[in-house]
């Protein structure tokens, strides 16, 4: 029987999301089926239109509409956003309960957490009924302790050396 571990991409790094990206890329070229749940992203990105063409393989979900930094949201856009976001914890739910992929990856959904959005509670409570045949995997720059201990594998990603607006991304634009 295989064993679907819960993994964690974290830390104040780049890198963790493509991490995640990664592993699902490598799962469906050995035939696995992927479903990504991005928290707290709404604008448009090149991995979005990337992903894209590795449907049905790898789907990538966003319940939220677009809008600006959670810290900049006044209280009733904070209001609406959480109700987005918990559409798309009761999605990952839905999905793990029906078996939907093999690998489920909910992006920065520690980030939930760490602006009291979501209680650490509930993200337990929702890696507590993973089957066992799924992988899940997490990202997100905080760790809170309940997740750290469901962890089977966690990465840590750190800034070293972190120059802005410099690589070609940056000169022609593109942020990451």
């Amino acid at each position: 029987m295989n064993l679907g571990l819960i993994q964690v991409y974290y830390g104040e790094g780049k890198g963790k999301t493509t991490a995640a990206i990664g592993q699902g890329i490598r799962a469906i070229g050995q035939g696995l089926k992927v479903i990504m749940i991005q928290f707290l992203k709404s604008s448009s990105t090149g991995e979005l239109e990337t992903l894209k063409k590795l449907e049905p393989d790898f789907k990538v979900f966003r319940f939220e509409k677009p809008r600006d930094f959670f810290w900049n949201l006044n209280e009733e856009e904070k209001k609406e956003l959480k109700t987005e976001i918990i559409n798309g914890i009761n999605f990952a739910k839905k999905v793990l309960d029906t078996r939907e992929c093999d690998i489920l990856i909910l992006d920065e959904v520690l980030a939930t957490i760490e602006n009291n959005i979501i209680s650490e509670k509930e993200i337990c409570d929702l890696l507590d009924r993973k089957p066992q045949e799924i992988e899940v995997i997490l990202t997100g720059r905080r760790l809170p302790e309940g997740v750290k201990e469901r962890a089977d594998y966690i990465s840590e990603i750190k800034a070293v050396k972190h120059p802005f607006n410099q690589g070609i991304a940056a000169r022609k634009g593109i942020e990451f």
